[in-house]
């Protein structure tokens, strides 16, 4: 399940029945997963919800269901980690903001690093990031691009460049084949340039 060679004795571990086996690899995948939960926390709720607990909860979760995905792992303990990780996580939000909650997961908190190296590579070729606006304003055009996308187009760029998600976890996360992921992926790649480019200040957009 992970290339690691402690990944791959706790994952023979868990699978043989020793429930403690989960801990070590959930530990493993934990500061994954809290850049997914502090990613995707709706702002109005990151004074009273501490990622933490989400985590703890999703913890709890896949102790009691941990039995089943061994018997029939369809996708990576990663994957499946992190689908009970946004499942609490909107469950959570649900209850905090009822009906309100049903377009949080377009409500990014976009780190800030990320946001710029993707802006660079974006604009590679062009003129400098630097030369076209502040790092701030450059993190704002981003997140302003972003959303100017399509569910589909924004969801797979988040995965790979926020959330740090390979192509092939990916794939499992959108029940798809690698070969469609990497389409998709460059797809939205050439959607977010061209609107990225667009919002550039006049007559500076790269070529």
């Amino acid at each position: 399940m992970d290339q690691s060679t402690d990944a791959h004795r706790a994952w023979a571990r868990l699978r043989s029945g020793d429930k403690t086996a989960l801990a070590e690899l959930f530990g493993q995948y934990r500061p994954q997963l809290r850049r997914m939960v502090e990613l995707r926390i709706a702002g109005r709720l990151t004074s009273r919800v501490d990622p933490s607990d989400i985590l703890q909860e999703t913890f709890m979760d896949a102790s009691q269901k941990i039995d089943a995905y061994v018997s029939n792992p369809r996708v990576t303990l990663f994957v499946w980690l992190r689908g009970l990780t946004l499942d609490r996580l909107l469950k959570v939000q649900r209850r905090h903001l009822g009906t309100q909650s049903r377009d949080i997961l377009r409500e990014l908190r976009l780190p800030a690093e990320s946001s710029l190296a993707l802006g660079r590579q974006l604009l590679a070729g062009g003129p400098t990031p630097s030369g076209i606006m502040e790092q701030g304003e450059l993190r704002r055009q981003v997140g302003a691009a972003l959303q100017q996308l399509n569910d589909r187009d924004r969801e797979v760029l988040v995965m790979r460049h926020f959330e740090g998600m390979s192509n092939l976890q990916v794939a499992e996360a959108l029940e798809i084949a690698a070969t469609a992921a990497t389409m998709r992926h460059g797809r939205a790649l050439k959607r977010l340039k061209d609107i990225l480019t667009a919002r550039l200040p006049s007559g500076e957009s790269s070529s």
